[in-house]
């Protein structure tokens, strides 16, 4: 995972040399870690924002940093406090803390996943269904993706497997009425979390998002979860704004993880919305849901 900006990473670290700290001596190897970050996806914007959070601590730090001969393992942990800032914004979601609170309240919990296609949306929303499952909570199914042939069975049949109930209309209904009923079954069968799975759009189609806003405004949903996928570089970025923008985004799940060499877009999508990336998706089974933890990510990178 994240093998080549790492070995990148590694290397622009090996070959750091300095005899003084300032602003002339620091100007090509931070440029050069900048160039490194955005050859593998990662925002420019937030390349360059790391790159001048590393700058000012070495320089913060100039004393303690020239007074040893090997400055590597110092700007390792420089590096690593940088990128630690960018990528885990001051609040976090607790989800099962969230999804206690409010069945203690007496109200079921209430997700929307949203996304545009081909991201491992619906196998996300099963693996997020699991994961609750196993903390004792009773889940039902939206089938609120009534645009993609084929979505309202792929759904039920994670259903099947998971003992969850799913409810569906007919494909092309409205996606709000199917939303509704499925809240209205977990307030008469005493549910506790409602997942509702929204069709798989892109950013620029304005119908579609506009029934995204619809769905939001009409069911409440108590947290909004974006499914990105991994490999998808910059144009994850671009995606996670507009659906913020139209629909607010409260979380992100981060796909394919395990097959993210660059590492980039991971990196970059939580600070371009300032939203936390909550868990990975690292493979295909159910259980292959990884919470999202800001050092182990870092440690991945720099080791």
């Amino acid at each position: 995972m994240f093998d080549r900006l790492r070995n990148g990473l590694n290397k622009l670290i090996n070959k750091f040399k300095f005899k003084t700290l300032d602003e002339n001596s620091l100007r090509e190897p931070v440029q050069e870690l900048i160039n490194l970050m955005i050859q593998n996806e990662v925002g420019v914007e937030v390349a360059e924002e790391i790159g001048k959070k590393l700058k000012k601590e070495l320089i913060q730090n100039k004393t303690e940093y020239e007074r040893f001969r090997d400055p590597r393992p110092m700007l390792k942990e420089g590096l690593r406090r940088s990128i630690r800032s960018i990528i885990e914004p001051e609040k976090r979601r607790d989800l099962v803390a969230e999804v206690k609170q409010k069945v203690q309240e007496g109200d079921p919990y209430v997700i929307v996943i949203m996304g545009i296609n081909g991201t491992g949306k619906t196998t996300t929303l099963a693996k997020l269904a699991y994961m609750l499952q196993n903390k004792g909570f009773s889940v039902v199914f939206s089938a609120s993706d009534t645009f993609r042939a084929g979505a309202i069975d792929q759904l039920t049949k994670h259903g099947e497997n998971l003992k969850i109930k799913t409810i569906a209309h007919q494909k092309g209904g409205d996606p709000t009425a199917v939303a509704i009923d499925a809240l209205d079954h977990a307030y008469s069968k005493g549910i506790d979390v409602v997942m509702i799975d929204t069709a798989g759009r892109m950013q620029n189609n304005y119908n579609l998002m506009q029934e995204l806003r619809k769905l939001v405004e009409k069911t409440e949903p108590d947290i909004k979860i974006f499914i990105g996928d991994s490999l998808a570089g910059n144009d994850v970025i671009r995606q996670a704004q507009t659906f913020d923008e139209v629909a607010g985004i409260d979380g992100v799940i981060m796909t394919k993880a395990d097959s993210d060499v660059k590492g980039g877009a991971t990196l970059s999508v939580s600070k371009a919305i300032g939203k936390p990336i909550m868990y990975l998706g690292v493979g295909q089974s159910y259980d292959d849901l990884k919470e999202f933890n800001a050092d182990v990510f870092v440690d991945q990178l720099i080791p």
